[in-house]
């Protein structure tokens, strides 16, 4: 029986979503092999993804006649603004503290997307969701205590503040329904600008650039584009969770190149986080596949 419109959309915004989670799973691993300073490696990072959105642009527009915006009015404009707070954010809290720290707290994305979605989309969460974002306050609770007896306090308050700008943007963006695949690649040149600022005295430090320049000029566009055009399909909560590949892999690829070994409490916190975010999916996915069930009737009748 082919799929409905709605159930098709669904399937396409997961695919989406799903290929943007994967490509920003590697966007750590490739910060930390550039081995550079974070104003140089934020300069360097936004200034290509800010061309890749230029070229993009130019493509979609001019050669296959398909009307985008770079930044749709004035909601494109602030999960604009949310996703380049973001880009500093983010790595400061890459510099200062372990990869496997940043990642777990960015797992909470989902949770504050599902808040945010409450406060100001009047999308009441499931008491499901209720539930798994208390587990996750504690999962939390257990990586930051972790950061605060080893001096990472301030790197993990960046990845919380990360995980809420991040969630800001998409609810954005599901709320406006507009077009965003372009916003967060185009207004990387606000941190770009700033970044080239606050340059050190001699300039540029990257010992590999070519590591910064694959994921600003592949990756990360490729991440974000796909992310960004989540919210048109699936709800903030939902693509919240993609964040979650993120959170899995990073760490792994991080292990095998630079053999960072998180520590015990960092894996029991990110452990409680990752089990609580996949038995909610779990849930929702049952309870959708029920509805759908009740609704077949209706639709081949």
């Amino acid at each position: 029986m082919p799929l409905s419109p709605n159930a098709a959309q669904h399937r396409r915004g997961l695919a989406t979503t799903g290929l943007g989670g994967l490509a920003l799973s590697f966007d750590i691993p490739l910060i930390r092999s550039a081995n550079g300073e974070v104003w140089s490696i934020l300069a360097v990072r936004s200034l290509s993804t800010f061309a890749v959105a230029i070229a993009a642009w130019f493509v979609i527009n001019r050669l296959l006649g398909r009307r985008i915006a770079l930044i749709p009015g004035k909601a494109g404009l602030i999960a604009g603004l949310f996703y380049g707070i973001n880009s500093f954010t983010f790595l400061l809290a890459v510099f200062n503290t372990s990869t496997a720290n940043v990642v777990f707290v960015l797992a909470f994305t989902s949770m504050f997307a599902a808040l945010l979605s409450w406060i100001f989309l009047k999308e009441r969460p499931s008491n499901a969701t209720l539930l798994t974002m208390a587990i996750m306050i504690f999962g939390v609770g257990v990586i930051v205590r972790d950061g605060l007896q080893s001096g990472h306090l301030f790197g993990d308050a960046m990845a919380a503040c990360s995980a809420l700008l991040l969630a800001s943007a998409i609810t954005v963006s599901r709320a406006s329904g507009r077009d965003m695949a372009l916003v967060p690649l185009t207004t990387a040149i606000f941190p770009a600008i700033a970044a080239l600022v606050l340059l050190p005295p001699g300039g540029f430090s990257i010992a590999e650039p070519g590591y910064i320049l694959f994921n600003g000029l592949v990756m990360i566009p490729l991440a974000f584009f796909c992310l960004a055009t989540g919210p048109r399909y699936l709800s903030a909560p939902e693509v919240g969770m993609f964040y979650l590949l993120e959170t899995i892999l990073a760490p792994i690829w991080v292990w095998i190149v630079f053999s960072e070994v998180p520590t015990r409490q960092t894996l029991l916190g990110g452990a409680i986080l990752v089990l609580a975010l996949f038995g909610h999916s779990l849930w929702q996915m049952r309870i959708k596949a029920t509805r759908m069930r009740l609704a077949c009737p209706e639709v081949t009748g």
